[in-house]
């Protein structure tokens, strides 16, 4: 998502912010009267990129998991018939994990986490 938004930010004139910005507009107006409608479509592909991504996981997954139990079928299966608390449990941290991964990344790159080879033990 990030990249596809990313390269369609990337041609932006911004100038056109800056003169709606002169002409009086906050400059939450002139992101989404200007900068919001030039970066929708990169949005919506980004959206559709996804879908797709997800859709091929469950499909690869159902034409290779055989007779193992599979995440994406267990909660395919669970959606059919009710979604179990456990669905929004794994949901949850698999979510949680992506967030705490990049808390740390963003940490690390601005130098906030100090000495991060000692604390691990190796090197980084």
């Amino acid at each position: 998502v990030v990249v596809t938004v990313k390269a369609r930010t990337s041609g932006l004139d911004t100038n056109l912010e800056d003169a709606a910005q002169d002409l009086g507009a906050t400059p939450l107006t002139s992101f989404w009267t200007i900068t919001f409608p030039l970066i929708f479509p990169g949005i919506m592909a980004a959206g559709l990129l996804v879908f797709v991504l997800s859709l091929d996981d469950y499909v690869v997954t159902v034409f290779n998991a055989g007779g193992t139990g599979m995440f994406p079928l267990w909660i395919y299966g669970a959606s059919r018939i009710g979604v179990p608390p456990e669905v929004n449990i794994m949901g949850t941290l698999i979510f949680a994990i992506g967030v705490v991964y990049a808390i740390v990344v963003l940490l690390r790159d601005r130098g906030l986490l100090g000495d991060l080879k000692k604390f691990a033990g190796r090197r980084m």
